[in-house]
């Protein structure tokens, strides 16, 4: 009988990392089965999905608690298939709320259980990591600082550096993404990134793009909204006035690479976006229950991974009561009319690819995989 590989992935950066996991593993041992949680990135490299990353898209407190018996259910099943299969490793990336719940079960049942890329305990809920030593075998971490927090822990950790330096490449230069997109070229470009998630973007576009209009207006710049490979466009036409904006699906690595400016939901894409060198503000906002707690519970000064990554705000954080149309809309037009302030924050970003490894995290994250199982 060939190895099997249990995944779960809970959201679209999940599914990219995962993706090139999968892809390694099958490069590596063309007869490994590989199943679980994931989206069409990771069907497509060879998994086969008993659920898709869609269908885990809750964020927040309050959210999570009104999916509860969704959740409830698709834990059931995953358990199910675990018991039927019985992979030898099972493989969790991110997405802890989840995750961490399901690696009681997997070590329970005698799986060997992998965790890659860190749930964000240095953030919150650092008595997670004594926690997670029971349960995980092995975490493999994407940002250096984390290996010191886990091994202090007595959890077996290595640091594989960071996938995104194995994806991130734009395949278009200025001028051809201008031309294929039917952008003027006397123009900046204000790009807009929401985010893969349904109840993300509904709390925090309408700010986005009502700030956009006044920065087009004032600063004659073209507004570019970055489609999440994982949403419909469909929903920002039926339910916003997207009039005058461009709508870009499937190429939101052209769209970071090519921006002047970027209003970014924090996240993976703002580090996607900062790899790139571009300017940008990072943009929170969830219901005030989920926005209180954690407050309660965060113990870092910054949100958003730059600045997580750079140690310091190298980039502007709006957040919750912030995150509003009018502030949004007054702090990009004044890093557009600064060239200076630019210019510095590209400095900034471009020094942050030195702090993630080198490229090659997703055949090192396979090969421990394979050695495991």
């Amino acid at each position: 009988m060939g190895r099997r590989v249990m995944i779960i992935a809970g959201e679209a950066s999940g599914d990219l990392h995962g993706a090139g996991v999968v892809r390694e593993l099958k490069l590596a041992d063309p007869g490994v089965e590989i199943f679980g949680v994931g989206g069409d990135k990771m069907k497509q490299a060879g998994m086969q999905l008993v659920y898709h990353v869609s269908e885990l898209g809750f964020m927040g407190f309050a959210e999570v608690i009104r999916h509860l018996p969704v959740i409830r259910s698709m834990k059931r099943t995953l358990e199910t298939v675990l018991r039927h299969k019985q992979p030898d490793v099972v493989l969790l990336i991110d997405y802890p709320g989840f995750n961490l719940r399901f690696a009681e079960y997997a070590k329970r049942k005698g799986r060997k259980v992998v965790y890659y890329i860190s749930p964000q305990v240095w953030a919150w809920h650092r008595s997670r990591v004594k926690h997670m030593r029971g349960i995980v075998d092995k975490m493999l971490v994407i940002l250096p600082f984390e290996v010191d927090l886990y091994r202090s822990a007595g959890i077996d950790v290595e640091f594989v550096g960071h996938p995104l330096l194995e994806v991130l490449r734009s395949g278009l230069g200025r001028k051809a993404f201008f031309e294929q997109h039917g952008l003027d070229p006397s123009k900046r470009i204000l790009a807009l990134l929401p985010g893969s998630r349904m109840q993300e973007i509904d709390m925090i576009f309408p700010e986005m793009l009502r700030a956009a209009r006044t920065i087009a207006a004032e600063a004659g710049a073209e507004v570019v909204l970055g489609v999440a490979p994982t949403l419909d466009e469909d929903h920002f036409r039926t339910l916003y006035s997207v009039e005058g904006v461009r709508l870009i699906k499937g190429a939101t690595y052209d769209v970071m690479a090519n921006a002047d400016l970027a209003l970014v939901t924090s996240g993976t894409a703002t580090l996607e976006t900062g790899l790139f060198g571009t300017p940008m503000i990072i943009v929170y906002k969830t219901s005030w229950l989920t926005y209180l707690l954690g407050r309660l519970l965060i113990h870092v000064d910054n949100i958003g991974l730059v600045n997580i990554v750079a140690g310091r705000q190298i980039v502007p954080e709006l957040i919750q009561h912030r995150a509003t149309a009018a502030l949004l809309a007054k702090e990009a037009l004044r890093l557009l009319r600064d060239e200076s302030a630019l210019a510095a924050m590209r400095k900034d970003l471009m020094a942050l690819k030195g702090r993630l490894g080198e490229s090659g995290a997703s055949s090192r994250v396979a090969q421990q995989i394979l050695q495991m199982a």
